[in-house]
Order: structure tokens, then C-alpha cells, then sequence
């Protein structure tokens, strides 16, 4: 079975999605994306088809290792973003050929659902609590959110009274039964880390993610020391070998990307390395559809599997087309705050080529936001 030919599609929100197409009509579906450099990730798309076409569709392996390997410059966000793309569609293409969901490919499902989690919206305290009670009545047991917009390296009392004040809101509104989780986005420098989240704990966050920038790796066990709040990371590290530090660091939860991490293929991977250090895997994915069902694959054949973030309701979610791109919608079913364990062949969707070819006349231009500070220098977003 060759690969004989490809498409990719800029669709709103800020994703792109590939079509990879064999010479026994069978077809899976990717997602390759770095969010805000969508035609970048594309262009290197492109350049990885020059050596795919023509290929057995079925050496998904030996692929893996020529994309990533090849070349004499490796890794990073586009490059391995790029393969996750190829990767995820030809895990479906494997699927789809034998009529079998990925995860039975990747030794069987482990379990018969897996939790997700929503996000919450809102600036001041009362709206961020009305949002996780919208979340809660969903059926979700389980949200996540940002304890602070722009902050300081180091910051003021009122800015760390700020923090605590938005979690405890959270908190009082969905109660004891419900996890709380929280994305610190790298807004945090290493010592606002170590100053601020002792002082979350009697909240009691189920983790803390990316408590510092991703090139601070190494300052991770510094943060891991100063509290017992599970620490969370991995959103932009792209790599197995990226995460050794943050493993070796002490975090107890990994979050790869499979739409940067090398796909399902180098997902699974990570998620054997974490098993190693008694880490759990908790996905990343605030995407499309393709890139969500790709992680509930691995999800269901990992055994030290946590929870998944989705991203209905995170504002580019469903006002924004994950739903829309799909012919049914059925396998983001919702049920006792989990995903059943999908069923059908491949990635376990069925992708509306038509409506994704009118998205993709329209295409994206979404760029990340520029913030700075008070001063004017360039703040993390």
C-alpha cells in the first residue's frame, strides 16, 4: 500500500489538517500544526512529502525515523510538528486498512474511558467561578485554568493575592468532589513558582503546569521542592529527549502534544518514559478534532494514563469548528466526565471533507498575541 498523494487545509480557529491518500483508496487524516505558524509547518509538510510519496504506507517506523533523523538539523516545533501530522495519518491509515481502532495496534485498550477535563474562562473571580460551574454541569469532574493573566517576574503582594483569589474562587464553586488544575502558561518565573504555589496548596490543584518557560527545564526540581502540588509540563518540549530534564527534574505529570511531539508514534513513547519515573500522561490538546482523537488512542493503550484536556468551550473549541469537522460527533460524547473508548477503525472519526474544504477556502491567519508590560518590555503570553 503506497502513498501516493496528500492535502493540507488551513481551517479556522488556527488549525491545519492533512489528508494522506494510498493507491488502495484507504486515506487517514493528521494533524500538523504549530499554532500561529500554520503555513510554516505546511511548507515542512511539504518538504517531508518529497521523500513519503511513492513510499509503503505501512512502515510507519521506518518514516518515523528517516523524518525526524534524516536531515543533518533535527527536532523543534515545526519539524516534529510536521511529522506528528504524518505520523497520526498514517496511524490511521494502518487502522482503517485492518478495520481497527489505533489503540488495538498499540497492544489494546487498558481502560474503557478516559477522563477529560474543561477549560475555564473569565478574568475576575466571580466569572471564572460561573464558568467551572458551566463545566461542572456538563458532567465534567474535572477543570483547568490560568491563575493569573500578565505577571512579573517578580510581582506584587496584590498580584499574588490576585492568584490565590481566582483559584479559591474555583474552588469554592465546584467543591471538594471536582479537580482543579492550573496553567501557569510559563507566565511564572522560577522564583514567583516557589513563592506562589505554596500558597495554593490547602486548594489542593489536582497539578501545576508549566510553572516555568520550557527553556527552564532544568530549574524544574527547584520548583518540584518548593511545593506538593504535582507539577505538570511539557506542552513545548517536542521530543523524548526533550523531556529527560523534566523527568530526571521530578514533575509528576508529562503533557506531550501529539500535534508536536512526533505523533502518536513518539507520544506513546513518552508516555513509557514517564511509567519509568512514576510520572503520569496527561495530553496535550487545545486543537481540532484529528489531533483529540489521536490522543484518545494513545490515551486508551497507556496504562499510566491521567487525564486529557479537550478544548470545547477554551474559545477556539466548539464556537470555533472541533464539532463542525466531524460527519458525527458521537465519539466526544461525554459521559460520567470521560470519553467512551472509541470504537471505529483508525483514529475513530470520520472527518466532513466537504465542510473542511469550504473552511479551508477561508483559511487562518490567527497569530499568538502579542503582551508586554507596564514598562513596555515583552511579557509572556
Amino acid at each position: 500500500m503506497k502513498i501516493v498523494g496528500y492535502e493540507l487545509f488551513p481551517v479556522a480557529p488556527r488549525w491545519l489538517f492533512l489528508r494522506l491518500d494510498t493507491d488502495e483508496g484507504v486515506s487517514g487524516w493528521g494533524e500538523p500544526i504549530v499554532e500561529g505558524r500554520a503555513a510554516t509547518t505546511a511548507r515542512a509538510v511539504e518538504e517531508a512529502m518529497e521523500y513519503l510519496v511513492g513510499q509503503d504506507a505501512t512502515r510507519i517506523e521506518d518514516h518515523w525515523q528517516v523524518l525526524t533523523k534524516g536531515g543533518f538539523y533535527r527536532g523543534g516545533p515545526v519539524i516534529n510538528s510536521a511529522v506528528a501530522g504524518i505520523d497520526q495519518a498514517l496511524w490511521d491509515i494502518a487502522g482503517r486498512a485492518l478495520g481497527v481502532p489505533v489503540h488495538r495496534l498499540l497492544g489494546g485498550a487498558v481502560r474503557e474511558r478516559a477522563r477529560v477535563y474543561g477549560w475555564v474562562r473569565g478574568g475576575e473571580p466571580a466569572e471564572l467561578a460561573d464558568s467551572a460551574q458551566a463545566q461542572v454541569e456538563k458532567g465534567l469532574t474535572a477543570v483547568k485554568m490560568t491563575p493569573s493573566e500578565l505577571l512579573a517576574p517578580l510581582d506584587t503582594p496584590a498580584a499574588i493575592q490576585r492568584v490565590v483569589d481566582r483559584v479559591s474562587a474555583v474552588r469554592d464553586a465546584v467543591g471538594p468532589d471536582v479537580d482543579v488544575a492550573l496553567d501557569c502558561h510559563g507566565r511564572f518565573s522560577t522564583a514567583m513558582s516557589r513563592r506562589v504555589l505554596p500558597l495554593l496548596e490547602p486548594l489542593r490543584p489536582l497539578f501545576v503546569e508549566e510553572p516555568v518557560l520550557p527553556e527552564h527545564t532544568r530549574d524544574l526540581g527547584a520548583v518540584v521542592a518548593a511545593t506538593t502540588i504535582p507539577i505538570a509540563t511539557g506542552e513545548r518540549l517536542y521530543s523524548r529527549w526533550d523531556f529527560r530534564p523534566a523527568f530526571e527534574a521530578g514533575i509528576a505529570v508529562a503533557q506531550p502534544d501529539v500535534s508536536h511531539a512526533g505523533g502518536i508514534s513518539e507520544t506513546r513513547r513518552i508516555a513509557a518514559m514517564a511509567e519509568t519515573h512514576d510520572a503520569l500522561l496527561a495530553p496535550h490538546c487545545p486543537l481540532g478534532p484529528i489531533a483529540l482523537a489521536a490522543c484518545l488512542q494513545v490515551d486508551f493503550a497507556v496504562p499510566n494514563f491521567l487525564i486529557q484536556e479537550q478544548s470545547l468551550g477554551i474559545g477556539y473549541g466548539d464556537d470555533s469548528g472541533l464539532l463542525g469537522y466531524l460527519v458525527d460527533t458521537a465519539p466526544f460524547t461525554f459521559v460520567d466526565g470521560g470519553i467512551a473508548r472509541p470504537t471505529g477503525p483508525g483514529l475513530g472519526i470520520e472527518v466532513d471533507e466537504a465542510e473542511v474544504r469550504r473552511a479551508a477556502e477561508r483559511g487562518h491567519d490567527w497569530r499568538t498575541p502579542l503582551w508586554r508590560h507596564a514598562d513596555g518590555s515583552l511579557a509572556s503570553w
